[in-house]
């Protein structure tokens, strides 16, 4: 199993998805971001589980979708590195995120 790593900036998607649906429903909001967290363990398991991102053309970009939204990570040697949570409906940027150094 590969080690996953999350990003700065994919926690702060993750907080961002937890504190707009909490809005609405707490409960619901933490099965979401349960759901969310636990697809590490399908994506440490099973790094090409996911589809590659087409918007940037990279093999080593990958995502898995849990709900409405784009789990984005980066295999990189052992690690996997979680670069994004992006909501299906949102473009994603031009560049995709990297890991911070």
């Amino acid at each position: 199993m590969r080690r996953v790593v999350w990003t700065r900036s994919a926690m702060a998607d993750l907080v961002s998805v937890y504190e707009y649906i909490a809005k609405d429903s707490q409960r619901y909001a933490l099965s979401v971001i349960d759901r969310l967290t636990k697809r590490t363990i399908q994506i440490g398991l099973f790094p090409f589980s996911g589809e590659s991102v087409p918007e940037y053309r990279n093999q080593q970009i990958r995502e898995v979708i849990e709900y409405s939204y784009r789990l984005i990570y980066l295999l990189d040697d052992d690690v996997i590195y979680v670069l994004a949570v992006i909501h299906g409906a949102k473009s994603l940027p031009e560049k995709p995120p990297l890991p911070e150094s």
